[in-house]
């Protein structure tokens, strides 16, 4: 376990680099058009997995005992393509195509601290998917803060004009998108986040890329492709490692409350950088947006819930009472994600928890 102090560090930090993408990516979009820079911000988060993925898959193949081996051999093909493919092809188009398309189309045509709050629609437009088609329960903390959460949006929104109404659909767009992929890729248990975000980087990142090549009819400078590059290996590589990392030791509702700072580091390094006005409405929209935060990160969902037997293929780590079959080698995988076929025995408890992978059950209300 690392140092708390280090780690909370680690958590604000993941959330700083994912704000600052708004603002950075204002100044990129006065220079190269909204599907290319959509493309280069995908692609650095796409190349920026690649080490990754090297690592898990020799960490994965070789380094198991052979019973747990990911491969074709032990893996259930049929079952993957009919049950997980076309969820993979939908997180492709609508979370690696047209969720950071319509992100570069909101900010171009409105303003960055706008856009860094709005963007805390995709909270909304999830939770709301979930309740509807995924089986997720809302209760009434989170319902508040989804609530407060789009009064923040509607405050900053208000006396924006034509060109501020166009931004707010374009975001409002980008949101349910990635919605869609949030869900989607919150049932997905054959393939890794790693690999995901790979799949979506490198296809949805070059498609929009190729297209806003098209249309320009010209290459892009290429001091303009590193920036790009650069923005998305930082904003959606690495804030989304640190992350991953923060949760590892903090937890997942601890970690999303230093996450869920992102929209502020937009705001600030908005006003810093681009010279957006700071004004009482500005104010107003924040405090409605860290009341709906509270509401969502902090106040809990606990109650008794059933787990069924169950067995699938997913990354996981033995120390989330959750996983507790064993290994030929239990010292060398304790507390460490590993991937491979694993059956969960039925067990009733009681926790704190999201409507995760293992948490799709029903409610009474």
């Amino acid at each position: 376990m690392e140092n708390k102090s280090f780690v909370m560090i680690i958590g604000i930090l993941s959330g700083l680099l994912f704000g600052i993408a708004t603002p950075f990516s204002k100044i990129l979009l006065y220079d190269v058009n909204q599907f290319q820079l959509a493309g280069l911000l995908y692609l650095g988060s796409g190349l920026f997995t690649i080490p990754l993925l090297i690592k898990n898959y020799s960490k994965n193949s070789y380094k198991r005992e052979n019973k747990h081996k990911v491969s074709l051999n032990n893996l259930n093909v049929h079952h993957i393509v009919n049950h997980n493919n076309i969820n993979i092809l939908c997180i492709l188009i609508f979370g690696g195509i047209l969720g950071p398309l319509f992100l570069m189309l909101g900010l171009f045509a409105g303003s960055a601290t706008s856009t860094s709050i709005w963007l805390n629609m995709e909270l909304v437009i999830t939770a709301i998917l979930g309740f509807l088609i995924f089986n997720d329960n809302l209760d009434r903390y989170t319902n508040l803060g989804l609530i407060f959460t789009f009064i923040s949006g509607l405050i900053i929104s208000y006396d924006g004009g034509t060109a501020n109404i166009v931004s707010v659909i374009c975001i409002i767009i980008a949101c349910f998108c990635w919605g869609i992929d949030n869900q989607l890729t919150s049932i997905v248990d054959n393939y890794s986040i790693e690999f995901i975000t790979f799949l979506k980087g490198i296809v949805g990142g070059g498609i929009n890329l190729t297209i806003g090549l098209i249309i320009a009819n010209s290459l892009i400078a290429i001091d303009l492709v590193i920036y790009g590059l650069l923005l998305g290996i930082v904003s959606y590589g690495v804030s989304i490692l640190l992350f991953v990392r923060s949760a590892q030791n903090l937890g997942a509702t601890r970690s999303q409350i230093l996450f869920s700072t992102a929209p502020f580091w937009g705001i600030l390094f908005s006003i810093a950088i681009l010279h957006e006005p700071f004004s009482i409405k500005t104010l107003f929209a924040m405090a409605f947006l860290v009341a709906g935060l509270i509401a969502i990160n902090i106040l809990v969902h606990e109650h008794d819930h059933k787990h069924e037997e169950i067995e699938h293929i997913h990354s996981h780590s033995h120390d989330d009472d959750h996983h507790e079959h064993k290994h030929e080698s239990d010292n060398e995988l304790k507390d460490k994600n590993h991937i491979h076929h694993h059956t969960h025995n039925p067990i009733t408890h009681r926790h704190r928890h999201f409507p995760d992978l293992h948490h799709r059950h029903k409610h009474d209300n």
